[in-house]
């Protein structure tokens, strides 16, 4: 077909087909080869053999494309492994031992009930100092003296007046002989009278010595008889190193030991009269006035009673019980002896510096801080937190008493900052404290980078 002078071919000859320029290419070259014209059966062949090709390469690819989709999957979606937790229980802590400021000079002895959970059983003398030989004990002995009236003459109870003592002339002559002697007394005009409690108070509270021996020679009869009752009643209650010639303890030859002392104390404290009393720091009597008790330590540390003793230097003495407010709820009971002070003011500066040192004994020790750490938690993917003490807390204790520590740990489920994950206890004696242990810091999900880039780590979560 001719158009202005050029000749057009048709569409469908101009326009060769995939496969027609295929066996074109392939018969090009099997005549470069020398070959023969290949038949149109060997081009069949070769177009199957092309779209077999094809086939393989499409397959591959799309397995290609098929596994690297399936590996950012399972990289995205697989479990985690769990983070790695590890704890160390704290090492306790270690208080000083309680430094007891037993007296240096004389002898001394104490006994405590009611603080066997912190100090132990101690039924006998828990502290002392000095040897346990007998010393003189002046005017403790006017507890002796008394005691043993009211095994005679008992009274009811610690208000009872009991009956009346009336005085005759030998008792009022019983002031000038203690006044010749240098004892404490009190006025006892003939014929005045007395309740026995009232008498009892003037020779225990200012130490009257001629109301010790007239009070004792009424309960008895003479002097004699009470002496031998006394003995007596000194070998029944086990104080088999305590001596007594006379009912004022003026002579030194009335002696006991710290040991014996301990006991007498408890007897005195056990008989209410006794404690009342001897634990009164002044009072009116009839016809003798106010008068005061001769233990200037009454209230100090707790001191309740009993009785000072005094011979001159060296021979200066303390009997006494005591309340003593540790800090445990009911008070420590002490009765407490001091023999052989130099003077009056260092007797009642060593009981006192005594009774101190047990009472700062017990104390108040830290045993964790807050954000102390125990532990920590860790990730493969670098995030970590911290296992730490929630609480401040502290335990009382006694002296140097060992504290014992456990903690427990459990797996965090949330893991976030402040989640509790377990606890922690300390134990001293009778007493226990316990804090959580928490979180401090908050553990998160790695980024997909990390999950793309590892897989050996994901294998094994």
């Amino acid at each position: 077909m001719r158009h202005d002078g050029i000749t057009h071919l048709s569409l469908g000859a101009a326009i060769k087909t995939h496969d027609d320029v295929t066996d074109e290419f392939s018969d090009f070259a099997t005549l470069l080869q020398g070959a023969q014209t290949p038949t149109d059966a060997d081009r069949a062949v070769r177009r199957r053999r092309g779209k077999i090709g094809l086939l393989i390469t499409a397959i591959v690819l799309v397995l290609i494309l098929g596994a690297t989709g399936g590996y950012v999957w399972w990289a995205l979606t697989a479990s985690l492994p769990a983070p790695a937790a590890s704890s160390q229980t704290p090492a306790a802590p270690a208080p000083a031992a309680a430094v007891i400021a037993l007296p240096q000079a004389g002898a001394a002895a104490l006994a405590i009930s009611g603080g066997e959970a912190y100090l132990g059983e101690t039924p006998g003398i828990w502290a002392q100092s000095g040897t346990n030989d007998p010393r003189p004990m002046a005017s403790i002995s006017k507890l002796i003296t008394a005691l043993v009236v009211l095994e005679r003459k008992p009274l009811a109870d610690a208000t009872d007046p009991g009956p009346t003592i009336v005085f005759s002339k030998a008792d009022h002559d019983l002031y000038d002989k203690y006044y010749v002697l240098g004892a404490t007394i009190k006025a006892m005009p003939t014929g005045s009278s007395m309740s026995e409690r009232d008498a009892l108070a003037a020779m225990l509270v200012p130490s009257a010595s001629n109301y010790a021996e007239a009070v004792s020679t009424w309960a008895y009869g003479s002097q004699d008889a009470f002496l031998s009752a006394a003995r007596k009643w000194l070998a029944k209650n086990g104080l088999a190193d305590t001596r007594i010639v006379e009912p004022t303890g003026i002579s030194p030859k009335n002696t006991s030991t710290p040991a014996d002392l301990i006991t007498l104390g408890r007897l005195a404290a056990a008989n209410p009269a006794v404690a009342a009393i001897s634990g009164t720091r002044s009072l009116s009597l009839p016809g003798i006035g106010g008068v005061s008790n001769t233990n200037g330590l009454l209230g100090v540390e707790g001191i309740t009673g009993l009785k000072t003793g005094n011979l001159g230097d060296g021979a200066h003495n303390l009997l006494y019980t005591a309340s003593l407010d540790v800090g445990i709820g009911t008070p420590l009971s002490v009765v407490g002896v001091m023999l052989g002070g130099a003077t009056e003011g260092s007797v009642d500066a060593d009981v006192q510096s005594l009774l101190a040192s047990i009472r700062e004994g017990f104390h108040e020790v830290r045993v964790g801080s807050a954000g102390q750490v125990v532990g920590q938690v860790t990730t493969p993917w670098g995030d970590k937190a911290q296992l730490v003490i929630a609480d401040s807390p502290s335990l009382l204790i006694w002296s140097d008493t060992p504290i014992e520590v456990t903690m427990k740990t459990g797996k965090p489920t949330a893991y976030t900052d402040g989640e509790v994950v377990g606890s922690i206890t300390w134990t001293a004696g009778p007493n226990t404290t316990t804090s959580d242990i928490a979180l401090k810091g908050t553990i998160g999900q790695p980024d997909e980078w990390w999950r793309l880039t590892n897989p050996e780590v994901l294998a094994g979560g």
